[in-house]
């Protein structure tokens, strides 16, 4: 299975690796990589690798396959294709991957001031949203943005840790979504925590201080069904 090299540090913006299979779609699979695959929300990178003879391949996403559970590098075409075994450099869009970095921690600090589940969500370049199971109430747009930005600017540490299966399974209140549950059946499971603030698992790339967010705001709310509210966020 591909080494994902963005778990530990997601600030990586290029590697080494070496092709060990190419699907029957066209996708491409390494050996490792720094190319966060669509997952928990948060779209899957792109960039470009570049192959042996200098000629650079666009990738136009990654993603993971639903029956391998291989991560595929998906290119914008097949005219030109590396061999199974030929080195590559991986050139990450690092504009892109900031952005979703950005995003993808606001919404863990919009998680921890709104204390009901989460139905779903979304992670954007600069926008996203999460749905909660809130019962019919008034929700103040510009006072979660003042929280929320209030969070942003105490310069939150933001740091990934590791529990074990058992450990999840004894701590069920831990999991904040209904929607997406985190994997389990590997041994351990990737929890991320926003100093005093936020605690849960996450495989999802995030920046390493709330202050990296730079200002957020709550733009809408919306009401999806008898007691689910869509919240929009945008990043300034």
């Amino acid at each position: 299975m591909t080494t994902p090299l963005y778990r530990d540090d997601a600030y990586r913006n290029t590697c080494e690796a070496t092709v060990t299979a190419l699907t029957a779609r066209g996708g491409i699979v390494l050996d490792q990589t720094i190319f966060y695959p669509t997952g928990g929300g948060q779209p899957g990178d792109q960039g470009s690798f570049v192959l042996p003879d200098g000629t650079a391949l666009p990738i136009a996403t990654t993603v993971t396959d639903r029956e391998s559970g291989q991560l595929v590098h998906v290119p914008a075409n097949t005219d030109v294709m590396p061999e199974v075994g030929a080195p590559v450099t991986c050139h990450l869009d690092t504009d892109l991957r900031r952005a979703h970095m950005r995003t993808h921690t606001a919404l863990h600090l919009l998680c921890s001031i709104v204390p009901f589940p989460v139905t779903g969500g979304q992670v954007g370049a600069d926008k996203g949203r999460l749905d909660f199971d809130i019962p019919d109430t008034q929700i103040d747009k510009d006072d979660l943005t003042a929280r929320l930005n209030q969070l942003i600017a105490d310069d939150r540490a933001v740091t990934t840790s590791w529990i074990t299966d058992e450990e999840l399974t004894a701590n069920p209140d831990l999991v904040r979504t209904m929607s997406v549950k985190p994997p389990t059946g590997q041994g351990r499971v990737r929890m991320v925590r926003i100093a005093d603030c936020d605690y849960q698992p996450c495989g999802g790339t995030h920046v390493a201080s709330t202050a990296e967010i730079g200002t957020a705001t709550i733009t809408k709310i919306e009401k999806k069904g008898a007691q689910n509210r869509r919240i929009r966020i945008e990043i300034g």
